[in-house]
């Protein structure tokens, strides 16, 4: 049976129509007896009531409602109405959708919102850091060169926004695209060189030739940035292979070793070779000179004689015989025979043996 059931008792414990149940008048709600949903119109009303009660002058409150409302409106309008542009960034300023020449600056603006809204962009110089194996699951810098060699390449692009217009609007996201070339670039770049060269021989190199790809890439797509420089922070081969890539690094090394070793030797050794012929061609020169000057001493010798000889033959062959008999007895024993019969021998007084061994005598007494 129903609790508001009027034909019955009053309820499960009697007590008539009129009591509501054992404990009496039951509660009664805003808009009607108990049980009875309250009235919207009813709620609506008692709210302006209070409402009217808690503003001033009465019927004009309304009015000052009315006045409030307008005024948060008006504050909110003004917050998205007026920006601030930061010191590192530009604003576009569009109306309806489409993008405004001009650049708003650094500073406090104003727009008409939301018939025109505003997109910022930074315009200082950004780093964007690429490869290496930070993470685990990480395989953007694992390049392929052009050996046929794996290599983890680590670089840095440092770049800027030349055309807000282009960069807020060209594409959908700019920097995203500008990741994805860069490593596109990189492997590329790698792809034609051998591995030594973005170990160590031409980092530079390769560093300008990815910064002219992603660059001329980057205005194909009219993308608004400009790169100002790739920086080759790290070039290592795959930590599987590290110790293997050692091993042939440490060899390559001890080949580079013993070659200049090799090349010292060889200079020393040619140096000396060298020398060693300057030496015999200035000995052979000197001695051809010396040859030469005493065949020509000789021969004006022999001139001069015979121009004496033309003079005198005689007196000049007898003097050459003299000179030459001298020559002839001076260190030889001499014997002298007197001839046409005499006593026989007659001995031969050494004058010159004698006064040598008088002179030595003299010394020793000395």
């Amino acid at each position: 049976m129903p609790w508001n059931d009027k034909s019955g008792g009053g309820g499960p414990w009697g007590g008539g129509g009129g009591n509501g149940g054992p404990w009496g008048q039951g509660p009664r709600g805003p808009g009607g007896p108990q049980g009875t949903p309250p009235d919207l119109e009813d709620i609506i009303r008692l709210g302006q009531d209070k409402l009217r009660r808690a503003l001033p002058g009465g019927s004009g409150g309304n009015k000052a409602m009315f006045l409030v409302i307008a005024l948060l409106v008006l504050g909110m309008w003004a917050f998205k109405a007026i920006y601030t542009v930061q010191p590192d960034e530009v604003a576009v300023e569009l109306r309806f959708g489409k993008p405004k020449q001009e650049l708003s600056e650094p500073g406090l603006h104003f727009h008409w919102w939301p018939v025109e809204t505003v997109e910022t962009a930074k315009i200082s110089e950004q780093l964007v850091n690429i490869g290496g194996l930070s993470r685990s699951n990480d395989t953007s810098g694992l390049m392929l060169s052009g050996d046929q060699n794996i290599v983890n390449v680590q670089f840095s692009v440092a770049y800027q926004v030349s055309d807000p217009r282009a960069y807020l609007f060209a594409v959908s996201d700019p920097d995203g695209m500008l990741t994805q070339v860069a490593e596109s670039a990189m492997r590329e770049a790698v792809g034609r060189r051998p591995a030594q060269d973005i170990f160590r021989d031409d980092r530079q190199g390769i560093a300008e030739s990815v910064r002219q790809i992603l660059q001329n890439t980057l205005d194909g797509y009219d993308a608004g940035l400009n790169v100002n420089a790739i920086s080759i922070e790290d070039a290592a081969p795959p930590r599987e292979v590290a110790d293997a890539f050692d091993e042939v690094q440490r060899a390559e090394q001890d080949e580079d070793r013993f070659v200049e070793q090799a090349n010292q030797y060889s200079n020393q050794k040619l140096g000396q070779a060298r020398g060693q012929a300057a030496q015999l061609r200035e000995e052979a020169a000197a001695y051809k000179n010396r040859v030469v000057q005493e065949a020509q001493g000789e021969a004006q010798r022999f001139i001069s004689v015979y121009e004496e000889y033309a003079k005198a033959p005689d007196v000049t062959r007898k003097r050459l015989y003299l000179e030459t008999m001298e020559k002839v007895l001076r260190d030889s024993n001499k014997v002298v025979v007197e001839q046409g019969g005499g006593p026989g021998v007659v001995p031969y007084l050494p004058l010159p043996e004698l006064q040598k061994r008088s002179g030595a005598a003299t010394g020793g007494a000395q």
